[in-house]
């Protein structure tokens, strides 16, 4: 009796804690979730032929079916507005809209999006449509992938398309998702789609991302209207030196951070490379793909940066000929810290998550406070955070993830500490919905807050989603009160 009495309380004191209008909701990525890979003219994708590569997946496995949400998005909106969600972030899929990254739009791809935008506004879910989520068509990555310029030209082009059907019921576009991701995993590491290891021609691909969310949001506004919201979503690294005292342990934090974090923040918000990571990588590249007014075509006015936040890590300078700590959660492959050769990252202290990760919600807090005191007045978006786990479907139907419901009740803390601190963060988007494919891990970790049998696709609310709903019914509750008796 004890326990019922007490859980709700502390939900209900953490719901206090944010401001009215602050919006909750959840995300996911076309390619985890959606399968029908040849349904309505759909092309392929880098990562139809990536996870189809030997060798390349957990168990080989693909998106190919996925958890079929092409199909059960009906019954998929239904699960959200039972859980109460206010906003709901999900990726368009660039081949389903232009098969080949060129062209006119495939009118049924887009019929695909348009139906779900709009069922869920019916059901008052504000959509946030990522124009970029990893799955670059197969036919761009065939005349050079992301390394290439066209590929920005490309983007903005499809972005144009996106926003001539679906640019009237909008009111946040992202443009990118975790661009280091698609440019350091992908053409680095070979650790993601394509696969390549080219230290050079990851540059590059930083470069080009970040040319085609200038472009792409560009495009989007000229066709939606200059007032159209849009941003990108980052996936930032929180490094923390394993001897603060230590000159070159600072320095291995400052390269990871130069890497990572501002060579995205640079160009987007600052309009320039920092001087520091051109000198990091000078060996590499000397970034003579940077054209006249580049950097002027990329930094667009930003309605919100989008935070992605999972874990921090911890880094060092290496010293000797010994082999170097890798554990920085980015799999087995080659290296996707260009220019830093001589950045170790030794293994985090447990708690982790089932991906190796740790739980460092203060991190969070840290991240927060550090982006609002570097961009004052710039709203912040929590565009995903969460973690998997191993879970189970109970005798009794129940999935008790306490784990997963204790990571996101500690990480929503670290927030509500960021916005006390001064931080404008205006919404929090758990990762993920659903289990889905996770990737080169397959079916294998599961982020969701509903689970999902991969053989018969039923969808079971776990006890993190039973949690994240009450949390969201106190916070309206909350509001209403205030607003009444304002």
């Amino acid at each position: 009796m004890t326990t019922q009495t007490r859980a709700p309380s502390a939900t209900a004191s953490l719901a206090q804690r944010f401001p009215p209008g602050f919006r909750w909701g959840a995300a996911t990525a076309a390619y985890q979730i959606e399968g029908g890979v040849d349904a309505d003219g759909r092309g392929a994708s880098i990562w139809d032929t990536f996870s189809h590569t030997p060798g390349r997946t957990l168990g080989g496995d693909t998106g190919d079916v996925a958890v079929d949400h092409f199909h059960r998005w009906r019954e998929d909106v239904e699960l959200m507005a039972g859980l109460g969600l206010g906003a709901y972030r999900f990726s368009i899929a660039w081949p389903r809209v232009q098969p080949t990254g060129r062209g006119p739009a495939n009118e049924k791809g887009l019929d695909y999006y348009s139906r779900l935008v709009d069922t869920l506004l019916e059901k008052g879910i504000q959509p946030i449509p990522t124009l970029y989520h990893w799955d670059l068509p197969q036919a761009l990555e065939d005349a050079g992938g992301w390394p290439v310029r066209d590929t920005a030209y490309r983007f903005a082009e499809y972005a144009g398309l996106v926003a001539e059907r679906l640019g009237d019921r909008i009111p946040l576009w992202l443009t990118l998702n975790e661009p280091w991701c698609s440019a350091y995993l992908g053409y680095a590491a070979g650790v993601h789609a394509p696969g390549r290891t080219e230290p050079a021609s990851a540059l590059a691909a930083v470069h080009h991302l970040n040319l085609a969310h200038g472009l792409g949001a560009r495009a989007l506004r000229s066709v939606a209207g200059d007032d159209v919201g849009v941003g990108a979503a980052l996936n930032f690294h929180v490094p923390r030196p394993v001897d603060p005292s230590s000159p070159g342990d600072l320095e291995a934090v400052r390269k990871v951070d130069a890497l990572a974090n501002r060579a995205f923040l640079g160009p987007m918000l600052e309009g320039r490379y920092p001087d520091d990571l051109l000198d990091d990588v000078a060996g590499v590249s000397d970034f003579g793909f940077v054209h006249d007014r580049d950097l002027e075509q990329i930094a667009v006015p930003l309605t919100a940066l989008g935070v992605n936040y999972y874990a921090s890590c911890l880094v060092r300078q290496h010293v000797g000929t010994g082999p170097k700590e890798t554990a920085d959660g980015h799999g087995d492959g080659a290296s996707p810290w260009v220019g830093a050769d001589d950045v170790e990252f030794p293994a985090t202290a447990p708690p982790h998550t089932a991906m190796g990760w740790n739980i460092d919600p203060a991190g969070l807090t840290e991240l927060l406070t550090g982006l609002a005191t570097r961009y004052p007045g710039l709203p912040l978006l929590i565009t995903e955070n969460g973690a998997a786990f191993a879970d189970r479907v109970d005798a009794d139907g129940r999935v008790r993830d306490a784990d997963r419901t204790a990571y996101v009740r500690r990480h929503l803390g670290a927030v509500a500490d960021a916005i006390d601190a001064g931080a404008d963060v205006r919404g929090y988007l758990v990762w993920s919905l659903l289990d889905n494919f996770e990737w080169a891990y397959g079916y294998e970790r599961r982020f969701g807050i509903v689970h999902v049998d991969y053989d018969t696709q039923a969808r079971t609310v776990k006890d993190s989603g039973r949690w994240y709903a009450g949390l969201l019914a106190y916070h309206e509750a909350v509001s209403r009160a205030r607003t009444e008796r304002d």
